[in-house]
């Protein structure tokens, strides 16, 4: 039988997952944290593993047979005072979890991103003979390098999405993979920008600046509004040009109220899209983007950037003096250079992110440079990640007698 406490599900030995010799516990953290585990989940059923895979997850998790115990939104939080305010609610899902595989144990537990959650969890569950894995190092090459002790103690391997992360652990003496980054198998070398504008309803013959201000409420709060009035000024500036601002659906009427106090309610150069921030950057010719997984999603896309990030002012006095390296930004990280404009805090003013922009469109040199740049990132992070993730897994479960 299976019960339901406090919104998460009970599964009993008797419920169908005993019958299968592996049983995989996840949790991840997010929708990038949905989107890894699905995929992995996907080689795991495409080599055809017998499992039963149970948890906290999203639907793209759940398309591969995942039995949701609880919603990885319910774990969506970022920064350190907006963690604060739901810290013992989010505290209270980890002890239910933690009892509740302790009770029943997997083979083996998988931790998806979201290390503020999961690192405790994987640390409680292994003291108590349960093999663990975290998928998507956590940015211990950016800060918090004192994460690597917590880590070795923790885990028994790290699933790492970047090809420089295997040498730290290395040296700290955690076992690790590079398994790739999935979302370069999935996108392809060359975007088809003709086919996003048409299916955009775009002009091919227009330049197209793409506005990404996030997809939390949050960020949306802190970046849309300089982001709408920097589109004016670059408007202001170059008439011909055409924004497009694509917006979760759940953060529509937040995005839709700011852009009518910005006045832009009914220009016909600014088009709001419901979703579709794959398709918008592939129609653009660059971007205007909040620092996150997105800004590698446009490097993949081979788009020109500028990268924006704004936070409570607590929340970033907190987080700068942790910075261990120079850059934020994703790209940048993974070129170890300044190839395309950060600007942060108070930094990120309208008329500084307007310039940032155009001057993307008035250099074709730098324009093509960094495009390069880009597909030779691309070509590095393409590894086939559902099966080499999935394959790992199994050797550490068959290492452990687990499978």
């Amino acid at each position: 039988m299976s019960t339901v406490v406090d919104g998460m599900q009970s599964l009993s030995p008797t419920e169908p997952h005993a019958t299968h010799a592996f049983r995989i516990a996840m949790a991840a953290g997010e929708s990038s944290g949905d989107l890894l585990a699905g995929l992995l989940l996907g080689g795991l059923n495409s080599q055809q593993v017998a499992h039963q895979a149970y948890g906290i997850g999203g639907p793209l998790m759940q398309a591969q047979g995942f039995e949701v115990w609880r919603s990885y939104q319910e774990l969506a939080v970022r920064g350190y005072v907006e963690v604060l305010r739901h810290y013992r609610r989010i505290v209270g899902i980890r002890k239910q979890l933690a009892a509740m595989l302790l009770a029943d144990k997997p083979s083996m537990f998988i931790g998806v991103d979201a290390p503020d959650f999961n690192l405790d969890l994987e640390l409680q569950l292994r003291s108590k003979g349960i093999k663990t894995v975290h998928f998507v190092s956590p940015s211990i090459w950016a800060w918090r390098p004192a994460r690597l002790e917590k880590i070795k103690q923790a885990c028994d391997h790290v699933l790492c999405i970047f090809p420089f992360e295997p040498s730290i652990y290395a040296q700290a003496g955690v076992a690790s993979t590079f398994v790739g980054h999935p979302l370069a198998d999935i996108m392809p070398m060359e975007p088809d920008q003709v086919g996003a504008r048409l299916k955009l309803n775009l002009p091919a013959d227009k330049p197209v600046v793409a506005l990404l201000p996030g997809s939390r409420q949050s960020e949306i709060a802190q970046l849309a509004p300089q982001f709408l009035q920097a589109a004016r000024l670059m408007h202001q500036a170059r008439s011909d040009l055409l924004f497009v601002l694509p917006v979760a659906p759940a953060m529509m009427s937040q995005v839709q109220s700011m852009v009518a106090r910005a006045g832009l309610t009914d220009v016909d150069w600014l088009h709001v899209l419901d979703g579709q921030s794959h398709v918008a950057l592939a129609a653009c010719d660059v971007t205007l983007i909040a620092s996150g997984t997105a800004t590698l999603e446009a490097a993949l896309s081979k788009r020109p950037m500028v990268i924006a990030y704004r936070m409570p002012q607590l929340s970033w006095q907190i987080m700068k003096r942790k910075r261990l390296q120079p850059w934020v930004g994703l790209p940048n990280i993974l070129a170890q250079s300044f190839v395309v404009p950060e600007l942060l805090q108070d930094q990120a003013s309208p008329a500084s992110l307007a310039e940032k922009t155009l001057a993307w469109l008035d250099n074709p040199a730098a324009y093509d440079h960094v495009r390069t740049r880009f597909a030779e990132v691309h070509d590095s992070l393409r590894m086939n990640t559902p099966v080499i993730a999935s394959e790992a897994i199994q050797r550490i479960a068959n290492a452990s007698g687990q499978a």
